[in-house]
């Protein structure tokens, strides 16, 4: 807390929640921890000396401004390069099944999606990609999400300002920081040790067959 509102770091805190907002929304990114962001930029600026900026009347409507704004960036790369996507091959932070996933939520609830995808994690990023491919009518579009990004944005922010200034939250608010960043990053601590797991599994499992395939004298 002190490097955050007592450094130089203080002057990068709103604009790091901006940059790392507009990647999760815009720009196919989706590992990135939006909700937990915003909620913490809501609890510091509800602290007494809060970043540089950090101003709850700035920073919801940034937040919104920036939310809306990533989503219309992924909508028109939907539309300009959407279809090359489908035939994507996975890499580390790309998985086709984002595309699947998504693209059944979309079908599944229909125009509302695009407001209630700003609260589910990879289906966020990857929306508005969707309804660019789809070729969605672009003012209806761009008009509907500035109440997903109103609600999202500017909400959850909201939520951690009002719940920064609950006294208990006030008084632990470094423990709570840190539990915030931990269950951010806790979704790749999973992965992580899946693929470890997996990977010890996979010689044993070769071993195994090896050696049930020895020949018998």
């Amino acid at each position: 807390m002190h490097l955050l509102t007592e450094t130089w770091l203080s002057h990068a805190v709103l604009p790091a929640i901006l940059v790392i907002v507009f990647i999760e929304t815009g720009l196919l990114f989706p590992i990135l921890p939006g909700d937990s962001l915003l909620f913490t930029g809501g609890l510091l600026a509800a602290q007494a000396h809060p970043p540089a900026g950090m101003n709850i009347w700035w920073l919801v409507p940034a937040t919104a401004f920036v939310a809306w704004l990533g989503d219309q960036s992924g909508y028109w790369i939907g539309r300009t390069i959407g279809p090359a996507l489908f035939k994507k091959e996975d890499t580390r932070f790309f998985k086709q099944r984002y595309i699947t996933e998504t693209h059944a939520f979309f079908e599944k609830h229909g125009p509302k999606t695009i407001v209630l995808a700003r609260f589910v994690p990879i289906v966020r990023t990857f929306m508005p990609v969707l309804a660019g491919v789809s070729k969605m009518d672009y003012r209806k579009f761009a008009t509907v999400d500035i109440i997903g990004a109103v609600l999202w944005g500017g909400g959850v922010t909201v939520l951690g300002y009002f719940l920064g200034n609950v006294e208990f939250i006030r008084k632990n608010v470094e423990a709570i920081f840190l539990l915030i960043v931990f269950v951010s990053i806790l979704p790749g601590i999973i992965t992580v040790a899946k693929n470890l797991l997996h990977r010890g599994q996979a010689p044993q499992q070769v071993e195994y067959a090896t050696s049930t395939n020895e020949p018998t004298h």
